[in-house]
């Protein structure tokens, strides 16, 4: 499968940014495509790296629902939901302590999840 097939499965996928302001849902594509341009340089099989970019897209989801959870919905209904999933998810990085803007937010878990998977 060409890379470019691969790559379609992260940029034809509406569900990763829903949620998103345009600045951080580039951020996440962006990070999506770097990744799996690596695994598909590393990866010698096909099927396996396909299997690998469809697990960094369902990551990618959850990264993407808990910054909008944090960022967007917390005025609504505090930070609960966005722990909760945090804790389901088993989410290793540092959770924010306060408000924070999406960008950062994401710029930071980003970061975090690059040197986890990098490790």
């Amino acid at each position: 499968m060409p890379l470019r097939e691969i790559l379609a499965l992260i940029l034809d996928n509406d569900r990763l940014t829903r949620g998103l302001d345009d600045a951080e849902a580039r951020m996440l594509i962006e990070w999506l495509i770097q990744r799996a341009e690596l695994q598909y340089a590393q990866e010698p099989s096909e099927q396996r790296a396909v299997a690998e970019v469809q697990d960094l897209c369902r990551r990618g989801r959850s990264i993407a629902r808990f910054v909008a959870m944090w960022c967007q919905e917390s005025a609504i209904g505090g930070f609960g939901p966005a722990l909760q999933l945090a804790a389901t998810e088993r989410f290793s990085w540092p959770l924010p302590v306060g408000p924070m803007d999406a960008c950062d937010l994401m710029g930071q878990i980003l970061a975090w999840e690059g040197r986890r998977r990098c490790a």
